[in-house]
Formats: structure tokens, sequence, C-alpha cells
């Protein structure tokens, strides 16, 4: 698998691989399916300041990840948040693993210092991904959520991108 950075054609690629989640998971709370254009705008957006790489293999995209502003405020300027999505008919290959890694090498490239990220529960694919690559648990929001008529609890993973990135 090539890893690269998104670009705007392979939005329709991504929309695919994204709308199986929203259709038949909670990894998202996105509740409608989304179209190209949506993708395309997120990305734009994404790619301004942060970034969103896909996985490649022989032209067909595998999966992609991403990371943005954690929260809006200055204060959470060195943090991100990061997300990761492998085609269905592709988990278990190693994908998400090297994209994720990727991302957090990219993350820690541009200078940011912590990641972090949500994982809908029950997912212990999602949680041993994130342990894999250095994420640790660091809270449960209960009920958080509201989707296929239950609540879902969410639990918050975070990474130190850097050595530095110790608290006072």
């Amino acid at each position: 698998m090539t890893v690269r950075r998104a670009t705007e054609p392979d939005a329709r690629m991504l929309a695919a691989i994204y709308n199986y989640y929203v259709v038949n998971t909670a990894s998202t709370f996105e509740t409608e399916p989304v179209d190209t254009s949506t993708i395309a705008s997120r990305m734009r957006e994404k790619l301004e300041r942060h970034d969103w790489l896909v996985g490649d293999v022989d032209g067909r995209l595998v999966g992609y990840a991403y990371y943005g502003s954690f929260r809006s405020r200055p204060a959470y300027g060195h943090t991100v948040e990061s997300t990761v999505y492998v085609d269905p008919g592709e988990i278990g290959k190693g994908y998400g693993r090297q994209l994720y890694a990727a991302l957090m090498s990219s993350a820690a490239a541009k200078g940011f210092v912590q990641a972090v990220g949500f994982i809908s529960l029950p997912s212990p694919a999602s949680v041993a991904l994130h342990r894999s690559l250095g994420f640790e648990e660091a809270g449960l929001l209960r009920a958080i959520g509201y989707k296929f008529d239950r609540y879902i609890d969410v639990a918050i993973y975070q990474r130190a991108l850097t050595s530095a990135a110790t608290s006072a």
C-alpha cells in the first residue's frame, strides 16, 4: 500500500468507504450518508493546516485517515483529533495501522504535540489499533451518542506526539 495525501478526485471513493460506516456502524455519529462534494469540502478544510492521507493499492483506495483541530480555542492549538476508516472489505490487512502511523508522523512533523481519538464502544479492534500506536485511554463519555435506537459510550484516547509533550 502506498500512503499519500488525499486529492479532490479521491472524494468519491472516500465517500463510499465512509458511508458504509455511517449506515452500518456507530463508528461515526453521522446518521445520513454524505455526498462526494461534502467529503471534498471536508478534505480541503483539513488540508489547509492539517492532513488527510489515503491508502492506495494499485489505484484503489483501501482507507483513509485524517486529523484536524481538537477544539477551536487557541490554547488547544497544539492538539489534533484524529480518525481512520478502512474499506470494510480490506479490514485485517494492516492498512489501518499503516495509515494511522503515517498520520501520527505527519502530525508530529507539523509540530502538533498531542493527538486525541474518540472511539464508540464497543469497538475492540479500534481500541487495539489505538493502543498499538501508543494511545492511552484518557476518559469515558457515557451515553453521549444516540444511534440505532440506543445510547452509545465513547472512549477518549490520547497520545503524545513528541517527547516534550508533558504537563507541568
